[in-house]
Formats: C-alpha cells, sequence, structure tokens
C-alpha cells in the first residue's frame, strides 16, 4: 500500500524540496590541541634525532589516565579495537578448540579474533527488540567447551551486564566486554567496560574519542592479567617477570605509538564532555520524536546510560504506508545521515563464517579433530534478525547544535506526516 500520491508528491525522493540541501557537518573533533601534542613530539624527534616509538611516557601516560577516567586499574594501548580483543583472549591463555561465546552484532573485528586463535565462536542472538545480547541468550550457548563469553556494548547502550555476569559466574567463565562503541557510557552509574574480567575498547579515528586513524586499548583490574596483556600484545617479551627470562609464548607487534598516545590522550579529556553532548543532542530529538507514529527511539535497560555512537531508531511498518527501505530512501532525500541497514554487523552471516575461512581452506578451527563439538552447529538469531528488520540508525555526533536538531526533527515528522496510516 502507498500513501496518498498528494502527500506522497511533497517528498524530495519524489521530486519535492528536501528539508536540507546542505549536508549536515562533520564532527570537527580534531583541533589545535592535537596538532600541538603531535607538533611538539616532531620537534622533540627533531631535535634529539630520535623517531617517536611505543612504549614510551606519552602511552604511559595514556594509559594511566584511561585507568583512572574508568576509576582504577591497568590498561594496556594497543593499534586497533580488533588487536585488543586478540590481545584479551590471548592473556586468558585459552585451551586452542574451546568454545567463546560471541555477541552475534557486533564489528567483524569483534569476532575475527577468536577463530584466529583456534577457538571456536558460538554466536549468542539478541536480546528482543535489541542490538545488544542478555543473559538468556549467552546461558542458551553454554556448554561443557565453554571457557569465555564476549559480550559489545552496541552503539553506545549499555548491555545487560548484572545479568551476564551472573551466568558466567554460575558457570565459572570470564567475560570480556568489547566497548569499542560505548566510551563513556554507564549502568548503575558505572562505566561499560569494567564490569568484566577484561574490557575492550577501539580508538579509531570515528569513535567517541580516538587516538588518530586506529588504536585501542584493553583494561583490567586484575594486575596479573594486566601483566599477561602486556606479554601478548608485545611478542611474549618477559614483561614483569624475573631477569633472564626470553620471550615466554608466540605473539605479535600489536603495540600503540607514542604519536598515537599523545593525540589519545588530548581526545581523553575531551571525552565527558563529547559524551554529555551527545546525550543532550539525543534528549532534544527523544522529545521531539516522541508523538511520531511510524518511528521511536527503543528504551535501555533501567539504570543505562548510553553515550550514543550512533542512534538506534525503530520503524513500525504495521503505521506506515511503506516498508523500512521505502522510509530511509525518503528520509536520506531529505537530507538526513541515516544508516538503513546495520547487517554488516552480522560477522556470523559473512562468507568467512559461513564458509569457514580461516586458515585457506581447511575449515580450522573447526575442522579440527580436537573440536569435541558440533562443527556443523548454526547458529539462526531470530532476534537479531528481527532487530535488523525494524531498525535503522541515525549517525549523529556531539557538534550538531540547534540547526541540525530542528532539521532533523523537521525531515521525520515530513516523513512521518507523509508516510503514516491515518
Amino acid at each position: 500500500m502507498t500513501a496518498p500520491k498528494t502527500r506522497a508528491a511533497q517528498l524530495a525522493v519524489h521530486g519535492g524540496e528536501p528539508v536540507r540541501r546542505t549536508p549536515f557537518p562533520p564532527r570537527g573533533h580534531f583541533g589545535p590541541e592535537e596538532k600541538a601534542a603531535v607538533d611538539a613530539l616532531l620537534e622533540q624527534a627533531m631535535a634529539t634525532g630520535v623517531a617517536p616509538g611505543y612504549n614510551g611516557p606519552e602511552e604511559e601516560a595514556y594509559c594511566r589516565e584511561f585507568a583512572a577516567y574508568l576509576g582504577g586499574g591497568f590498561v594496556d594501548g594497543v593499534n586497533s579495537g580488533t588487536s585488543a580483543l586478540y590481545v584479551a583472549l590471548k592473556a586468558l591463555a585459552l585451551e586452542p578448540f574451546s568454545e567463546v561465546i560471541v555477541a552475534a552484532v557486533t564489528d567483524p573485528g569483534g569476532m575475527m579474533p577468536i577463530p584466529l586463535l583456534n577457538l571456536i565462536p558460538m554466536v549468542a542472538d539478541t536480546a528482543p527488540g535489541s542490538f545488544n545480547t542478555g543473559p538468556e541468550q549467552v546461558e542458551a550457548l553454554i556448554t561443557p567447551l565453554t571457557r569465555a563469553i564476549v559480550v559489545s556494548h552496541i552503539g553506545g547502550e549499555p548491555a545487560d551486564m548484572p545479568g551476564i555476569l551472573t551466568v558466567a559466574e554460575r558457570h565459572g567463565l570470564p567475560v570480556i566486554e568489547d566497548a569499542s562503541q560505548a566510551h563513556g557510557a554507564r549502568l548503575n552509574g558505572r562505566f561499560v567496560g569494567t564490569f568484566g574480567t577484561i574490557g575492550i575498547f577501539s580508538t579509531m579515528s570515528g569513535k567517541h574519542h580516538a587516538s588518530g586513524a586506529q588504536g585501542g586499548l584493553i583494561y583490567t583490574r586484575d594486575e596479573q592479567l594486566y601483566q599477561a596483556v602486556r606479554r601478548a600484545a608485545d611478542r611474549g617479551k618477559p614483561f614483569f617477570l624475573p631477569p633472564g627470562s626470553t620471550n615466554v609464548t608466540a605473539g605479535l607487534n600489536l603495540n600503540l605509538n607514542e604519536i598515537a598516545a599523545a593525540i589519545g590522550r588530548v581526545q581523553l579529556r575531551k571525552l565527558p564532555e563529547i559524551v554529555a553532548r551527545r546525550q543532550v543532542v539525543v534528549g532534544k530529538l527523544a522529545e521531539g520524536l516522541a508523538d511520531l507514529a511510524t518511528v521511536s527511539l527503543p528504551p535501555l535497560l533501567d539504570g543505562a546510560e548510553a553515550s550514543y555512537w550512533f542512534l538506534r531508531l525503530r520503524f513500525h511498518p504495521e503505521r506506515a504506508h511503506c516498508d523500512k527501505e521505502t522510509y530511509c530512501r525518503a528520509l536520506a532525500a531529505e537530507g538526513l545521515p541515516i544508516n538503513p541497514s546495520y547487517r554488516a554487523a552480522l560477522p556470523h552471516t559473512m562468507d568467512w563464517f559461513v564458509h569457514r575461512r580461516v586458515f585457506g581452506r581447511s575449515g580450522y578451527p573447526w575442522a579440527s579433530p580436537d573440536y569435541q563439538g558440533d562443527r556443523e552447529r548454526q547458529f539462526p538469531c531470530p532476534n537479531a534478525e528481527a532487530a535488523m528488520d525494524t531498525h535503522f540508525n541515525l549517525q549523529l555526533h556531539e557538534n550538531w547544535g540547534a540547526a541540525e536538531i530542528a532539521d532533523a526533527l523537521a525531515i521525520f515528522r515530513k516523513v512521518d506526516a507523509t508516510l503514516r496510516r491515518d
């Protein structure tokens, strides 16, 4: 069924006048402070003849400051969020061909390190109406082979960590929190990334706070685990071991560097304001969207404070004259920056996972005779599929001002008024 022609013709997608002709502005989150930090390092390099390296004073300060931001503990810097997960798993010293539960909705880099370490990813569905997994979905996958759980906080929305930790503790399992999209988000007043055994963060250029083009941070309150993280991140070097020790495990060079750390320190000082301003933007959008029929903001968990890497919105097809794809095309034509589909965050549906392409065509780690589980197990995720079918993402940031908020609301109201069922 389609909207009445007289109304539909007003939409930009049908040749009408768009609400906004100029693109929404980029973030502009790098400024003179970041330039000054990098310049200082380069000037020092020119004066001394020694190029900026890694594991130096800038990285040490960055890690110390990020740990303090999270309320105390230990942090190591690495070169990406994917590396952060790889190192966290490596530091836990899980035996090959054991199983690791991982959320269905995540960046591919939030899942790929599992099989790269010859561990078996077990894909947990999301909680109903959410991009995040929940305790029930995690517990459904626990077997005698389960050795760890990886939980992602997608889009800056906290997952149910108290519930998931109750499950993990009942089965004696460590939990890695992937807070790459959720810097500064809180649950019951506590930062996400601090609930589990280890928290990991991506600091690539698009995240809430960035250390340049790429970067990552690994957090724990356990000093011995931190020491294992340091060794796993730098080719097994014998950090914190007796003199005369040599490299204690095979590992990769996944270090952060001094230039990235210098940028990250500046960005970290901006992070509280970045999160607060995103929350203000979303608060104003929520007020303006409250009475619309075709779209709504899904509720957060009780006690959750999201940091909104993007804003997840629910489309209500039963209240509209069109499907979600048509609705999103109408929004985009009016000038709104949206991602109509988040299926790129379902790595278990991708060729590499479906065809077990991790180590050539061997099918390893699933094909190993040492794996005692179901090599052909499938992971239907009906809740995640339903969420993908009914949700889309608004790409916003902390530097949206009154004009951007007003235009976004005008676009939603125009499309809602045109495509809603009367």
